[in-house]
């Protein structure tokens, strides 16, 4: 066997772990795959010779070409980080997180994991993914995301408060019913054109977040685009996708938008949609009575 068969031979070893890590940092199963073929190209270009740790050889780049395609979708965009933070010590991001309770941590949220980390800059998603979810420590993770071991610490926890403070929004009970007939209110006011109906169900500072990375603030200019948007697609329907709480909207028979909605005392506090056909087309749903 010759060095190039030898790496393919370690590299599909090591393929189950690098997709699992693509599909959660990219949050779509068609994108991981192109992402590990493409770690696959580079790595077989560059050759394996004199790397003593090939997983983390691998992982490595893994990290890289998810970091080039998060960015290259236009996603949230990074913030500073600040001052002080690159010259912290190593425990000035606060507590740890061990493998148990970061493991507790990502099952709490399950399905409703991937739509969290689409509000993460491409940093903070990385930083997290790897550390949390498949232990990397922060020393190897911190040169792909460029950034000092401190600062990507912080880069981290501050994605790991936001995933804490996630809401899957399918727990079912009380609560969860309150959402969805706020949900249904919003989605019949939309269709319906009613403004005044639209701003009632949201909170004055609600924020739209799309996955082309750009972002509507405020129930007056998110009613006002939500009733053309229901105008030109027909409106949307209450579902679980992924399971948690959503609106699908379709045309043509297949789905052309999902908005996933965070409800807060009644009303809408941010919605997040999805619109790319790929991470469209890998979603569970079930739509719900209107």
């Amino acid at each position: 066997m010759d060095g190039h068969e030898e790496l393919a031979a370690r590299f599909e070893e090591h393929r189950p772990r690098l997709r699992a890590m693509a599909r959660r940092m990219l949050g779509s199963a068609a994108e991981a795959e192109d992402a590990v073929q493409e770690v696959w190209l580079r790595a077989a270009r560059a050759g394996a010779a004199g790397v003593e740790n090939l997983g983390g050889w691998l992982t490595t780049i893994t990290g890289r070409v998810c970091l080039n395609l998060l960015r290259s979708r236009g996603s949230r965009p990074e913030e500073p980080l600040p001052d002080g933070y690159e010259r912290a010590a190593p425990h000035a991001a606060g507590p740890a997180t061990g493998p148990e309770e970061a493991a507790l941590l990502a099952d709490s949220v399950g399905a409703a994991l991937v739509v969290v980390l689409e509000t993460l800059s491409p940093a903070e998603r990385l930083a997290f993914v790897l550390h949390d979810m498949f232990a990397v420590p922060y020393e190897e993770i911190a040169p792909i995301v460029g950034r000092g071991e401190a600062a990507t610490r912080q880069l981290a926890s501050r994605a790991r408060r936001r995933v804490r403070g996630a809401d899957p929004g399918a727990g079912g009970g009380a609560a969860d019913a309150g959402r969805r007939e706020v949900v249904r209110a919003f989605l019949a006011a939309a269709r319906e054109g009613d403004l005044e109906g639209l701003v009632a169900v949201l909170h004055p500072e609600v924020v739209l977040r799309s996955d082309d990375g750009s972002e509507v603030r405020g129930a007056a200019r998110l009613a006002r685009g939500a009733s053309a948007f229901a105008a030109a697609y027909g409106g949307g329907r209450p579902a679980l996708v992924d399971g948690r709480l959503a609106a699908v909207t379709r045309s043509g028979g297949g789905a052309v938008a999902v908005a996933f909605f965070t409800v807060e005392d009644g009303r809408i506090t941010a919605m997040d949609t999805v619109g790319d056909p790929v991470r469209l087309a890998a979603m569970e749903m079930r739509l719900l009575e209107d």
